[in-house]
């Protein structure tokens, strides 16, 4: 497992508008459709990944949490499929109802939309305020395979927590480390 970090995007980057197929309902999912009232968290996992394994139920967690408080979650696979058949769109649907994943889980099967928003491991989160500017960047939290650390998700709940209240996102960004996005060859 490649371990690798985050791009960290320049904060106040304006959100890529996008389609893209969830293959739990079969519908196409447009960004401006699940933009949240407050905030928009957008990530990208897939199934296969230790870093993303590690976190799942973390996420659910944190998505039941602030849904109901104006902040919308997304998460997007945007892996190659061929030479990762466990991250392909059956697949998928199998971890979304197994976890009870409370938001979209959308394919990006031609990887334009990781390429846009300059993805480059899983997980890699992006939260965006009211405006759909970028204001975090970064890891869920501290914890990583094998470093005994628990799953809090304080890094994201925090970020989250400030633009609910209508601050700015408060404290040092540090980047995620994950698997890096399988890309096509």
């Amino acid at each position: 497992m490649a371990r690798t970090e985050s791009t960290m995007v320049e904060l106040g980057t304006p959100a890529v508008p996008f389609s893209l197929p969830d293959p739990r309902t079969g519908h196409e999912v447009q960004l401006v459709s699940q933009a949240g009232a407050k905030a928009t968290v957008i990530m990208f996992i897939c199934n296969h990944c230790p870093f993303v394994q590690l976190i799942q139920e973390g996420l659910v967690r944190v998505a039941n949490e602030f849904r109901g408080r104006g902040v919308s979650f997304i998460a997007i696979n945007s892996n190659d499929v061929k030479n990762y058949p466990q991250d392909a769109p059956d697949k998928m649907v199998e971890v979304a109802e197994a976890l009870d994943y409370p938001f979209p889980y959308l394919f990006d099967a031609t990887q334009a939309v990781a390429r846009a928003y300059r993805a480059t491991c899983t997980p890699d989160l992006f939260v965006y305020d009211a405006e759909l500017k970028l204001a975090y960047r970064g890891q869920f939290d501290d914890a990583r395979p094998g470093n005994g650390r628990q799953v809090t998700g304080d890094s994201l709940r925090n970020a989250l927590s400030d633009l609910v209240a209508g601050r700015p996102v408060q404290g040092e960004q540090i980047p995620s480390i994950g698997c890096n996005i399988k890309w096509i060859a």
